[in-house]
C-alpha cells in the first residue's frame, strides 16, 4: 500500500479548490473515499479546514498534477523527498511520554491495571502509561490526593498505550510468574460423579460378604455337623 500525503483532508481541500482533478484521483492520492472528496467539494465535509498546498510541502510536483489533469486514469504518487532526515531513535529509558491533554487520565488507567492485571510489575505499568512508581504506590494504598474520584478506565481506550503493548506486558508477566506444581494449588473440585452421588446410609448398609456375621454362621453350621459324629463316637464307647 502506497503512502499518502501528510494532512490528507487539508491536501484534498487544496486540490479540490485549485485543480480540475477528478474526485477519484484526489481520493486515491489522499487515501480518502470518493464520496468524502465529493462532500469536501459540496462543503459538507472538512468545513473550516484550510487547504494545504502539496507542491509547496514537496509532496507533489506541478508536472504530476498537469499529467493527471490531462489523463483522468492517471494516478498521482507522492513525491520522494530528496532531503534525508536523520532517524529519530526513541530512548528506552524513562517513562513513556504522555500528552498534556491525557495526563489527567493516567491515575484512572493505573487503577484499571492494578485491578485487572495485578500480575504486572510497577515497571511494566510505568512503561504502559508513563507514570512514576510513587504514583502507583499511592493509588494502590489509596493515599492519592484524588483517590475518592478515581474510576478504573482502560488505558487502551484512553489512548495511553496500544493493545499490542498491553498484551505484550501481560504475556511477559505471565511468563515470569512461577509455575504452580500439582498439589500446591489448594483444594480441587470433586468429579461430577462423586459430587452428585447420594450419601451412603450407614445404618441400613448391607453387611459385607465374608464379614464377622458370615464367619459366625459358618462356624455354627460346622459345629452342627460335628454333633452327630460326636454322639456316634460316645455310643460306640458305651457298647465296649
Amino acid at each position: 500500500m502506497s503512502q499518502g500525503p501528510l494532512m490528507p483532508k487539508a491536501t484534498a481541500v487544496w486540490l479540490v479548490e485549485n485543480t480540475s482533478l477528478a474526485f477519484d484521483q484526489i481520493a486515491d492520492f489522499c487515501k480518502l473515499h470518493p464520496l468524502e472528496v465529493k462532500g469536501i467539494a459540496d462543503g459538507e465535509v472538512a468545513a473550516g479546514i484550510k487547504g494545504l498546498d502539496p507542491v509547496s510541502t514537496g509532496q507533489l510536483t506541478r508536472e504530476e498534477i498537469e499529467k493527471a489533469q490531462k489523463n483522468p486514469n492517471h494516478r498521482m504518487k507522492v513525491a520522494v523527498s530528496k532531503v534525508k532526515l536523520p532517524e529519530v531513535k526513541r530512548s528506552t529509558k524513562g517513562p513513556r511520554y504522555t500528552p498534556l491533554s491525557r495526563r489527567q487520565d493516567r491515575p484512572n488507567a493505573i487503577l484499571w491495571l492494578l485491578r485487572n492485571h495485578p500480575e504486572l510489575k510497577d515497571a511494566q505499568v510505568m512503561r504502559l502509561v508513563g507514570t512514576t512508581k510513587s504514583t502507583i504506590q499511592q493509588i494502590r494504598d489509596r493515599t492519592h490526593w484524588n483517590s475518592g474520584s478515581l474510576q478504573p478506565m482502560d488505558p487502551v481506550t484512553l489512548g495511553l498505550c496500544t493493545q499490542i503493548d498491553l498484551d505484550f506486558e501481560v504475556q511477559r508477566a505471565a511468563k515470569d510468574r512461577p509455575a504452580v506444581e500439582p498439589g500446591e494449588g489448594g483444594p480441587t473440585l470433586m468429579p461430577t460423579e462423586m459430587s452428585l452421588a447420594p450419601e451412603p446410609d450407614f445404618e441400613e448398609a448391607p453387611r459385607r460378604p465374608g464379614g464377622r456375621d458370615d464367619e459366625r454362621l459358618d462356624a455354627d453350621s460346622v459345629f452342627a455337623r460335628l454333633k452327630p459324629l460326636r454322639r456316634g463316637e460316645e455310643d460306640e464307647d458305651d457298647d465296649v
